[in-house]
């Protein structure tokens, strides 16, 4: 029970996050620490599979390490995502949830592949 609530709660989240005016990548700097759906052109992605975590970064707008806006998928999660890689390049995509900042850059931790949806 309390875990439909809890599967529940975050399907209603993604939809009103998703029922949000979007923002843009170059945007997203203003709205640190704000939940949101934020847009932009996947330009880079990689796969640090030898970093702490084993984490993947996606890259809008430019790629790094001028990179505008940065989508991180941690290894733990990256299996529910398929291949990253494939599956993003090249597209304008949003991403929702909560924006935050790394070394001055905005970026958002997406776990679930519903986060991530493609233009």
């Amino acid at each position: 029970m309390k875990r439909a609530l809890l599967v529940a709660m975050i399907l209603l989240g993604c939809m009103l996050a998703y029922a949000q005016t979007p923002i843009s990548a170059s945007d997203a700097i203003n709205h640190i620490g704000e939940r949101a759906a934020v847009c932009g052109q996947v330009v880079s992605i990689h796969y640090a599979m030898r970093s702490r975590g084993n984490p993947t970064f996606i890259n809008l707008d430019k790629p790094y390490p001028n990179q505008v806006f940065t989508i991180v998928i941690w290894g733990s999660d990256r299996a529910k995502f398929g291949d990253p890689e494939l599956a993003y390049s090249e597209h304008r995509v949003c991403v929702t949830g909560l924006i935050s900042s790394y070394r001055g850059t905005p970026e958002m931790i997406a776990s679930d592949p519903l986060q991530i949806r493609i233009q």
